[in-house]
């Protein structure tokens, strides 16, 4: 199998850890998970870069150089890097991309997709197919007022008005190493792809498990629309994962950029301390 798979730290920013760990208290995800003095947790917007014999795909793109908006603000981004400049270090040129695959589209994993040109905004990858569930697409087109914030519409109004879009109202095959299964409870319709390689399975959790401290189940979000549903997906997940021998790649985690994972007797899911990876850079 000719195969390379590359993690690109696109930036961090701060989120506070009482939105992360919704109704589970400071003194128990603290232990997991830092802090300062303002309560912010440092998350990075961690994206992969996935080389097959036929494809070149990426997976988000973080937040690009449109974190100017005043109301992002408030999540103090830092150390934001140009994705076309880390593309080209690995020795991929933009309109080598293939295809992006969104998980969802929030501005912290769709910015990245634009840029600011002479004539405003335009696709970074002229070439590429852009794919994004159709319940994703309608919840961003029309969005809720408790997502509405998340959203920013104009950062993918390039790539509709090119027709680089391609909706997705099922699970669907990209190629045959590469899989988009979709999960609802923190926005409608993310997806999740499944990579396979010869030695390992890979899932990028996206915001389903955005954090290795957000592996039990329990731990969710208060940014998640529908807690319930990311319960019930969370688990539908991480026990295929830890059934399988799956490597989970969290896509916010500063510290940790992937795990395996087991499940206990009492439905817990732990990571497997020896298979814990800063980064996630091989080839096959």
């Amino acid at each position: 199998m000719n195969m390379k798979i590359e993690s690109i730290e696109t930036g961090y920013f701060y989120a506070d850890g009482g939105a992360m760990f919704g109704a589970v208290p400071k003194r128990a995800w603290s232990r997991k998970y830092p802090s300062d003095e303002m309560n912010g947790c440092v998350l990075v917007m961690r994206s992969l870069l996935v080389r097959t014999e036929n494809k070149c795909i990426l997976v988000d793109t973080g937040v690009g150089d449109k974190y100017s908006f005043p109301e992002l603000n408030y999540y103090r981004f830092f150390h934001i890097k140009d994705l076309r400049a880390e593309l080209l270090a690995r020795n991929v040129h933009p309109e080598e991309i293939t295809d992006v695959v969104l998980t969802h589209l929030h501005f912290d994993h769709c910015g990245g997709c634009t840029l600011r040109g002479e004539k405003g905004l335009q696709s970074v990858f002229p070439n590429a197919e852009y794919w994004v569930s159709q319940k994703q697409w309608q919840a961003f087109c029309h969005p809720h007022p408790l997502e509405k914030d998340s959203f920013y519409r104009e950062f993918m109004q390039p790539m509709e008005k090119n027709n680089q879009l391609r909706l997705l109202d099922t699970e669907y095959p990209l190629c045959k190493e590469v899989s988009l299964l979709l999960a609802d409870g923190h926005t409608d319709g993310q997806i999740v792809p499944l990579i396979r390689t010869e030695s390992e399975t890979i899932l990028f959790a996206g915001d389903l498990v955005p954090l290795m401290a957000n592996l039990s189940p329990e731990w969710i979000s208060a940014y998640d629309l529908n807690p319930k549903i990311s319960y019930d997906e969370k688990v539908r997940f991480l026990k295929m994962a830890a059934d399988e021998a799956m490597r989970i790649v969290y896509c916010h985690d500063a510290y940790a950029s992937s795990s395996k994972l087991k499940e206990t007797t009492g439905g817990l899911f732990l990571p497997i301390r020896e298979s814990i990876r800063k980064s996630l850079d091989y080839s096959m």
